[in-house]
This record gives structure tokens, C-alpha cells and sequence, in this order.
């Protein structure tokens, strides 16, 4: 057992700005190694883990072991419960995929409207935030942008718009993985840091999809669609804050987006747009069936001489079970009892990380020392009950599924790697005293730090490209800065959250795979140039929200 490490805030030279410049290092690294030197993610990761080890031994005189053994707490909880929700959500999109059934959703979401403002609702905004529910980390800019393709959209706008659309549902993405981050590095629990940012993303919302058939149709388009496009935004905010705030965290863009779909189609019934904005879909899947899928499909021709794919109801309904038993799942170990009952022994399992002996400034013991293995109630372990429902549903044959679980994997190696890195990043900052040295500095800026602290959530995410990895990198900040500033420690910590959602469609990683989803690789600088200009409005909107927030103005938003 090592001797009691306890941080000291200003060891360099005993000067809180010293150190705290030594302290930013890290992150200064990871911003140069992705955004100036375009490094891989998960290279940039790991060179920036190094640093924060030195800088934690060198500058912060943190004993080297205790510092290894930080960063390798982090490393495990970037992989569970993180990255251990990821693999399985992506498992359980590859069996659609493997069997057809994808493709079938794909049509059905094709099926509601033939205009193209409508699709970009339905497809980018309303199934990208279940993806992004399930999922997250690039998955959803990544399928959305292949299917607006498929129904006729021009690659650099399906790409605009699948990555604008990626906004709202983030903060809640992968089983609310960002919220159990921030959780884990914040100290507050992750109830009521979901109940606060329900209460911020959720304004957003309203907005996003009126800005969506701005983008796709312009002036048009928004005179024309803006009452669906109202309805959709409206419904998912409402739909998000009621299952943030009292139903539950993780479910909550599931129920959104379910809600909000629901509230486009109801429209549809009754009401429709002037003109219809449609196009000739793309070479991208039409006319062909895959797998199992294929044999209860039917193929007629079309106006232009192409086959259209017409499914039969019992395709369609496998094609949407995977996400209903997810749904169920879910919403059963959400019951009370239930969740009271798999919270403990031996279904959860917490304990101080082996070795680790670290105590605050104040001599407290450090709370990053306690590691919670909730192995069976975790979002993954339970997504893998659903993945077994799921390909027992689609017929897969218990070898094709195992294939395709390892295939996920190795699809997801440098994921993995980053989130591993980047968690192990941020404990040893915070482990260090690095992290409380920088909220110290910024924490002199006042109540002027309300403003500030959805701006540091943006720069999180935009060079991260996780708003999970933002978070367990801000977490700890931002409850120091706010304390030491007289904030609200809940309402800063979920500011980050809120505020690097917008930093999402701006990020690198993004970027690429929105690229390289419409063949475009190489043309990563044209989309950020169509997105820029709508991540920063969109930030300034959330700070003066979170400024507000912050006073007796909106202060009765703040839980």
C-alpha cells in the first residue's frame, strides 16, 4: 500500500496560475495532437495519457505508482461500463444489418413521407436520437447519413444534416453513458444531473428541427414545414424532459424519439406540406434485398423503372423489435424494486481501487477512489440480454451472432482505445490535483463563469468528439470552479453536458465518419464550414440559457 498521496492545488512555486498552466498541458496536447496535428484519436489518447502521468509526477509530485494506478482505474471504467454499452448496442445494429432487417427500417422510414424536409425529421432527427440513445459515438451520423442518401439527399447536405441533427439526444447518448461519466467525475448523482440537463437540451430541442428544413429547403422549406417541424421539436423536448426528470435517465432519448416519431406521423394524417420536395433515391440500396429479410419482400417497378422494395408487415415488426425489447428490457429493471434489488450484493459490487491511497486538499479521502462494478444491472450487461432476445427474434444462428459480436470488436478497437485513454486522462488529472488547480483559476472569474462553462463543455466535445469523454474530463472542474464561484455545482456540471453537444457536429471524429459515410474523404473541411456557423449559434443560445439559469430569472429551472 502506498503512503496517502494528498493533492496540493499550487505546487508549482506555490502559484495557483503556475500550476495551473501546467496543469492544462494535458489537454493542450490532446487539442494540438486532433485539432491542429489531425492525429488519430486514439494515438492522441494515448501520447495525451502519458503526459498527464508526468505532469502529475513532475509538476504535481504525484508517487509514479499511484499516478499508474489513477489512470489505470480510468482506463477500466472507459471500457465498463462506457465502452461496454457500445459494443453491444453497435452488436446489436450489426445483427439488423447481417440479417436485412436494417434495410427494411429503412424503407418503412422512407415509407411515411416522400419529401425530403419531412425525411430529415424522421430519418436524421427522430431515428438518429434512438441511435444515438442506443449507441452514440459516431454511430448515428454514420447510418442516418448512408439511409438520407438511399431516399435522395446530396452527399455534402445528408451529411449537414445528420450532424446537425446529432445534437439534442447527445447529452443522453449510449444509455446516458455521458451522465454516468459526469456522475463518476463530478461527485453529484447522476438523477439529478439528468434532471438538470433535461431541463436545458430539452429547449434545444424545440429548435433543431426547424433549423433542419432551413437547411435542407431554405426559406421554403421552413414557411412550409414549420408546423411539423414544431410539432417534432416540441415532442421530443417535452417527451425528453418528463423522461429525464421523472421516468428514467437512460430512457430518455429512447422515449423522445419514439414520442416525438409518433407526433410526426399523427400530423401526417391530417395535415401536409403545399408542395412535396422529393428526389430519385440513390443507387445506395435500392432495388436490393439482404439476407433473410429479402425473402418476404416484394419488388415493384416505379415511375422510373426501378424496383421499389415493399416489405410484408412481419418483416417490418422484426425490423423495429430489436428496439422494443431494449425498451422493455429497460423500462423492467427501471421498476423500483427492481432497481433497488440488482443495486446490491452481488449483482453490484463497489471498492476501493487497489492500491490507490489519495486525499483532497482538505484531507478528505478522494471519492475517485471508489470503483462500482454494477456488472449485471449495467446498461450493457443488459443490452446483451437484448441482443440474445434480438437475434433468437431474427433467426440468427448462435454462430453468425458470436461472429458478428467479435467483428463489433475489432470495428471498434480504436474507440475503445480512445474512450480507454481519455478516461484514464481524467482520473489522473483529477486524482493529481490538476483538474481542482484549473478550477481554481477559473473559478476567480466569478459569476461570469456561468457564461464560460457551456464553452468548455463545447471544446470537450469538439476535440474529443464524446461528450462522455468532455465530461469526465470537465466533470470535477466544473463542481470546483462553480463552488469556489458561489454557482450551482449541479447546474454547472450539467452545463458541460448540455453545452458539448453543440461541439458534436464540429469535432473531427465526426466529421470524418460523416465524410467517409458519403464517400467524400478528404472533404471534411466544406462540412465543417456548412456546420460551424450552426454549432456556435446554437452555443451561444445554450449560454445565455445556462447564464439565465444561473439567476433568479430562470433560477426555478435548476432542481
Amino acid at each position: 500500500m502506498f503512503q496517502t498521496f494528498q493533492q496540493d492545488l499550487d505546487p508549482v512555486g506555490g502559484s495557483l496560475a503556475l500550476s495551473a498552466l501546467c496543469a492544462a498541458i494535458p489537454l493542450l496536447t490532446l487539442f494540438v495532437l486532433l485539432g491542429g496535428l489531425k492525429m488519430k484519436a486514439w494515438q492522441a489518447g494515448l501520447i495525451s495519457l502519458v503526459v498527464a502521468l508526468l505532469v502529475a509526477v513532475t509538476f504535481f509530485k504525484m508517487p509514479a505508482g499511484q499516478a499508474v494506478l489513477a489512470g489505470a482505474e480510468g482506463a477500466t471504467f472507459g471500457f465498463f461500463p462506457i465502452m461496454w454499452i457500445v459494443v453491444n448496442a453497435i452488436w446489436i445494429y450489426n445483427l439488423t444489418v447481417a440479417t436485412g432487417h436494417f434495410e427494411v427500417l429503412k424503407r418503412s422510414f422512407g415509407s411515411i413521407s416522400e419529401d425530403q424536409r419531412i425525411q430529415a425529421l424522421i430519418i436524421a432527427f427522430c431515428f438518429g436520437a434512438l441511435l444515438e440513445a442506443l449507441a452514440g459515438f459516431g454511430t448515428p451520423v454514420a447510418i442516418t447519413v448512408v439511409m438520407l442518401m438511399a431516399v435522395g439527399f446530396k452527399p455534402i447536405k445528408a451529411a449537414t444534416v445528420a450532424l446537425i441533427a446529432n445534437t439534442a439526444p447527445v447529452a443522453f447518448g449510449a444509455m446516458a453513458s455521458p451522465i454516468a461519466g459526469l456522475e463518476k467525475t463530478s461527485g453529484i448523482d447522476a438523477e439529478t444531473l439528468g434532471a438538470m440537463v433535461g431541463r436545458q437540451t430539452p429547449v434545444l430541442a424545440v429548435f433543431v428541427p426547424l433549423i433542419l428544413v432551413l437547411v435542407v429547403d431554405g426559406r421554403r422549406g421552413l414557411r412550409q414545414t414549420w408546423p411539423v417541424a414544431l410539432v417534432c421539436g416540441i415532442a421530443f423536448g417535452l417527451a425528453q424532459f418528463v423522461a429525464a426528470n421523472y421516468i428514467s435517465v437512460p430512457l430518455a432519448d429512447i422515449v423522445a424519439s419514439l414520442v416525438a416519431t409518433a407526433a410526426v406521423v399523427g400530423l401526417l394524417r391530417v395535415w401536409q406540406p403545399q408542395e412535396q420536395i422529393t428526389a430519385t433515391a440513390t443507387s445506395a440500396g435500392a432495388g436490393t434485398t439482404v439476407g433473410s429479410a429479402g425473402s418476404s419482400a416484394v419488388l415493384t417497378a416505379t415511375g422510373n423503372g426501378s424496383p421499389q422494395v415493399r416489405d410484408s408487415r412481419a418483416e417490418v415488426v422484426k425490423a423495429y423489435a430489436p428496439y422494443l425489447v431494449i425498451i422493455a428490457i429497460f423500462a423492467f429493471t427501471n421498476i423500483s424494486a427492481v432497481k433497488e434489488a440488482l443495486a446490491q450484493s452481488p449483482w453490484t459490487l463497489s471498492f476501493q481501487w487497489p492500491g490507490l491511497d489519495v486525499a483532497n486538499p482538505d484531507g478528505t479521502p478522494s471519492g475517485f477512489m471508489t470503483f462500482g462494478f454494477a456488472w449485471l444491472p449495467a446498461a450493457g450487461t443488459l443490452l446483451v440480454f437484448a441482443g440474445i432476445i434480438t437475434a433468437l427474434i431474427l433467426r440468427v444462428s448462435p454462430t453468425t451472432a458470436l461472429r458478428t459480436y467479435a467483428r463489433t470488436y475489432v470495428e471498434l478497437r480504436s474507440a475503445i482505445i480512445t474512450v480507454m485513454a481519455v478516461l484514464g486522462l481524467a482520473y489522473v488529472m483529477n486524482l493529481s490535483g490538476q483538474t481542482g488547480s484549473l478550477g481554481e483559476l477559473l473559478a476567480q472569474t466569478g459569476k461570469a463563469f456561468a457564461i464560460i462553462s457551456p464553452i468548455l463543455g463545447w471544446i470537450g466535445v469538439a476535440v474529443t468528439g464524446s461528450d462522455t469523454s468532455a465530461n469526465t474530463l470537465f466533470g470535477a472542474l466544473q463542481v470546483k470552479a462553480a463552488t469556489a464561484a458561489g454557482l450551482d455545482p449541479t447546474l454547472m456540471a450539467a452545463a458541460n453536458s448540455s453545452g458539448g453537444v453543440l461541439g458534436k457536429m464540429v469535432s473531427p471524429q465526426n466529421l470524418a465518419i460523416a465524410a467517409a459515410a458519403v464517400g467524400m474523404a478528404g472533404k471534411e473541411g466544406e462540412i465543417f464550414r456548412k456546420v460551424l456557423g450552426w454549432s456556435l449559434l446554437m452555443l451561444v443560445f445554450m449560454c445565455a440559457l445556462v447564464g439565465l439559469q444561473a439567476t433568479p430569472i430562470l433560477g426555478w429551472m435548476v432542481p
